[in-house]
C-alpha cells in the first residue's frame, strides 16, 4: 500500500505524522485516542486504523499487536443489525442516511484490518492463523451483506477488501498444505456473488487452472447445485483446467481482460496432454489479429495439425509461413515440413528441399548450430523415402547411399540421440546391411533402457533376416514379458510369422488365437474411438488384419474351410480390402482355381494400384497361362519390383519368366536376386515398425 500524508475517516482527517509520531515512542494509546478524538471512532475503529498505519510502515509485528487489541469479531457483531435493516429502512432513507454512511464506513475500517491482520500472518509465517483470519472476512461477509449486495457492490473500498480476501484465501490453503480446501475455496471464489471485477476473477480463474494442472492432487468433479440439466460439467482436473483456460480466452476476445501470454501456453501444455491438439489449433485460429504474427500462428497451427495426424493440413499451413514474401528462413518451421514430407514418398523430393534449407540456414548460426543434426537427420529420412519411388535402379542406388551419408553427419551432431540411432539401424536394415542394423538395433536397446518396443522389433527383425529364428523368439518373449499387455499387439504377430518361418504352423495359429482375442479384448474396453492418451504402438494391429492373417495361413495349410470363415470375418469388418482380397486369392489358387484367384488379385489392385503382393501374383499366374500371357506377366513384376525393390517372390517369378522365354542370363540374374534377398529377408517388412 502506498503512503499517505494524512488519515481520513467519517469526514475528517489527522496528519499521519502526528499519529507515526506516537507509535514511534511506543504509545500505542495515545495514537489511538488522538484518532479517536479527532476522527469521532470508537475503540476497534481507532485500532483498524493503527493496524493499518503499521502495515503500511512494513512493522507487521506492530500491526499485529495493534489487531490484536481490538475485538474485531464482536465490533462486525454490533454492526450486523444495523447492516441487515439497511434493506427495510429504504423508506426512511432522509433520516438514516448519515447513520448508514457511518455504518458503512465502520464496516470497511473493520473487515480491512481483518484482512490486513491475515496478510501480516502470511508474511510472518503463521500461515494456519492467517488463513482462519481471511475465512472469516469471507464469512462475516457472506452473512452480514447477504442481503446488501448492491450495496456491498457501490462501495469501492468495501469491494475492494472483499475481492482481496477472496483471492487470497485458496493461496493461504495452498500454503498451509490444505490443497483439498484450496480447491473448494476457488470454486467458492468463482461461484458465490463477490462482484468481482474481471481482471480479479481472470487472476483467479488462471491461479486455478495452474493449480489443477500441478498440482497432483484429483479434486473430482464440482458440486454443482445450480447446474442446468444437460450442462457440461468437467470430470476431472485436466477437463476443468481446460475449461477455465478456455474461458479466459473467451474473455479477452470479448474485450474483458488484457492478453496474457501464458493463459496460451498453459492451454497448450494442457490440451497436449490429452492429445487434443486440433482443438488447441481451432483456439488459434480464433485469436484476434496482431497477437500473434501469422507466421507464428500458421507455424503453431501446423504444429498442433501434425500431432493430430492431419499432415496435409499442417503442411499446407507452413507453405504458406515459408513463402519467399513470408519467413522463407523460419528454421524449426523447415524442419517440421521435412518431418511431415519423410513420411510419404511422394513428398519426399520436397521435403529434401526444406531439409537442405535448414542445414543452410543452421550454418555458422550460434543459436540454431545444435539444430544442423536434426536438419541431416530429416535429409536422411527424406532421401531414403525418396529412394522408394527412384524411376531408375541408378537413382534408387545414389538416394540411398546419400541417405546413409547424411543420417551419419547427423550422427555427428547427436551421437547420444537414440531416435537418431533408431533411424539409421533402420535405413540399414531396408538395404539389407543387416550387421550395422543390429549394430544399431543394439546400442537403440542400450540408450533407451529397452523401454521402447519398436527397438525390440527392430531387433528381432534384424536376427529374423539374418535366418537367426530362435534368437529373435527369445528377444520377442523377452519382450512380451516386460511389456504391458495393449502393446503386446505387434510382438504376437511378429511371433506368429516366426513360428511359420520355423514350420510350426498349429504354434501360428496358436499365436493368432491369443492375438485376436487381446485385439477383441481391446475393441471391448476402449470402444471403436480409442483413448488419445493411450499412446500405445499396437494401434496398427487391428482385427481384420488378423482374421486375413490366419486366412492366409489356414489357406497354406489346406484347411479351406477355415480360411473361408476368416475370409468371412474379414469382410464383415471391411467389405473392400485388398489384403482380404489377395488372402481371398490364395486361397482360390491354393484350390486351384486360377481364374477366381487372378480376379480377386485384380479387384485388389483396382482398389490400391500400389498394392505390391498383388500384383506379384498376378504376375505368377499369367505366366502358369501360357506363353501369350507372358508379356503382361513380365509388365506385372516390372512394376511390383519398382515399388518394392526388395520384393524377393517378384524376382523369382521374372526370373522363370525370363527362362520360359529363353533368355538365361537374365534368369540367373533374376535368381541370384531373389537368392540373396531370401537369406536377408525379415518376416515382415522392417517399414511395418513405423
Amino acid at each position: 500500500m502506498a503512503a499517505v500524508n494524512e488519515v481520513r475517516a467519517n469526514g475528517l482527517s489527522i496528519k499521519t505524522l502526528e499519529v507515526e509520531a506516537k507509535l514511534n515512542e511506543g504509545n500505542i494509546q495515545e495514537a489511538e485516542s488522538s484518532l479517536r478524538e479527532s476522527l469521532s471512532l470508537n475503540v476497534e475503529e481507532a485500532r483498524a486504523l493503527l493496524g493499518r498505519l503499521e502495515y503500511q510502515r512494513g512493522n507487521l509485528e506492530g500491526a499485529l499487536r495493534v489487531f490484536d487489541g481490538a475485538d474485531l469479531q464482536a465490533a462486525i457483531q454490533r454492526l450486523q443489525p444495523t447492516l441487515t435493516e439497511k434493506a427495510a429502512s429504504r423508506r426512511n432513507r432522509s433520516r438514516t442516511e448519515s447513520m448508514q454512511i457511518v455504518t458503512q464506513n465502520s464496516a470497511n475500517l473493520v473487515l480491512e484490518a481483518m484482512y490486513l491482520k491475515a496478510k501480516s500472518l502470511q508474511k510472518l509465517g503463521r500461515i494456519t492463523e492467517a488463513t482462519e483470519e481471511c475465512k472469516n472476512v469471507l464469512d462475516i461477509v457472506e452473512r452480514v451483506f447477504h442481503n446488501c449486495i448492491l450495496d456491498m457492490a457501490s462501495d469501492n473500498k468495501l469491494q475492494e477488501t472483499v475481492s482481496r480476501a477472496v483471492e487470497l484465501l485458496p493461496e493461504l490453503w495452498k500454503q498451509a498444505g490444505g490443497f483439498q480446501e484450496a480447491m473448494s475455496s476457488y470454486r467458492r471464489a468463482l461461484l458465490s456473488q463477490w462482484n468481482l471485477d474481471n481482471e480479479c476473477c481472470a487472476r483467479i480463474q488462471k491461479k486455478f487452472a495452474l493449480f489443477l494442472l500441478y498440482s497432483g492432487v484429483e479434486a473430482g468433479p464440482p458440486n454443482l447445485a445450480s447446474q442446468i440439466d444437460g450442462s457440461y460439467v468437467p470430470r476431472n482436473n485436466l477437463e476443468e483446467a481446460i475449461l477455465l483456460l478456455m474461458i479466459l480466452l473467451r474473455k479477452f476476445h470479448l474485450g474483458k481482460i488484457k492478453w496474457d501470454p501464458s493463459i496460451m501456453e498453459y492451454l497448450t501444455f494442457a490440451l497436449s496432454l490429452c492429445g487434443k491438439t486440433s482443438i488447441l489449433a481451432r483456439q488459434m485460429e480464433e485469436i484476434l489479429p496482431g497477437v500473434f504474427h501469422r507466421c507464428d500462428r500458421w507455424n503453431i497451427m501446423a504444429l498442433c495439425y501434425s500431432a493430430a495426424g492431419e499432415n496435409a493440413v499442417a503442411l499446407n499451413l507452413l507453405r504458406k509461413s515459408l513463402n519467399k514474401h513470408e519467413k522463407p528462413d523460419e528454421i524449426l518451421a523447415l524442419l517440421l515440413a521435412a518431418r511431415i514430407c519423410s513420411g510419404d514418398p511422394l513428398l519426399a523430393a520436397e521435403g529434401v528441399g526444406y531439409a537442405q534449407r535448414a542445414i543452410a540456414t543452421a550454418q555458422g548460426v550460434h543459436v540454431h548450430e545444435h539444430l544442423k543434426g536434426v536438419g541431416f537427420r530429416m535429409l536422411g529420412l527424406c532421401l531414403g523415402k525418396q529412394a522408394k519411388v527412384a524411376s531408375s535402379d541408378h537413382e534408387r542406388s545414389h538416394l540411398q547411399t546419400e541417405a546413409l551419408k547424411s543420417l551419419d553427419a547427423a550422427i555427428a551432431f547427436e551421437q547420444n540421440n537414440p531416435d537418431l540411432i533408431f533411424d539409421l539401424g533402420l535405413q540399414h536394415a531396408e538395404h539389407r546391411n543387416s550387421h550395422a542394423a543390429l549394430r544399431c538395433a543394439k546400442q537403440f536397446i542400450d540408450a533407451t533402457g529397452g523401454s521402447m518396443l519398436k527397438g525390440w522389433r527392430l531387433l528381432a527383425l534384424v536376427l529374423s533376416a539374418q535366418q537367426r529364428y530362435s534368437e529373435a523368439q527369445v528377444i520377442i518373449d523377452a519382450a512380451l514379458d516386460e511389456t504391458a499387455k495393449w502393446e503386446q499387439g505387434p510382438l504376437l504377430r511378429m511371433k506368429a510369422k516366426l513360428k511359420i518361418s520355423q514350420s510350426l504352423p498349429m504354434d501360428a495359429v496358436e499365436t493368432y488365437r491369443f492375438l485376436l482375442a487381446l485385439v477383441q479384448a481391446q475393441r471391448k474396453s476402449f470402444g471403436p474411438l480409442r483413448s488419445s492418451i493411450l499412446h500405445v504402438e499396437d494401434d496398427k494391429i487391428s482385427e481384420l488384419e488378423v482374421w486375413q492373417g490366419l486366412a492366409n495361413l489356414y489357406s497354406s495349410l489346406s484347411h479351406w474351410h477355415d480360411a473361408e470363415i476368416c475370409l468371412e470375418k474379414a469382410r464383415a469388418l471391411m467389405q473392400y480390402c485388398p489384403a482380404t482380397l489377395h488372402a481371398e486369392g490364395i486361397m482360390y489358387d491354393g484350390r486351384g482355381q486360377m481364374l477366381e484367384a487372378l480376379a480377386a488379385y485384380s479387384n485388389g489392385i483396382s482398389l490400391d494400384p500400389s498394392y505390391v503382393p498383388s500384383r506379384v501374383l498376378i504376375g505368377a499366374l499369367l505366366r502358369k497361362m501360357g506363353p501369350n500371357s507372358l508379356p503382361v506377366a513380365k509388365s506385372f513384376l516390372s512394376d511390383a519390383l519398382r515399388l518394392e525393390p526388395t520384393n524377393r517372390a517378384a524376382w523369382y517369378y521374372l526370373g522363370m519368366i525370363h527362362k520360359d522365354d529363353g533368355r538365361i542370363s537374365d534368369a540367373c540374374d533374376c535368381f541370384q536376386a531373389a537368392s540373396m534377398l531370401e537369406e536377408a529377408d525379415p518376416i515382415e517388412s522392417f517399414s511395418s515398425i513405423l
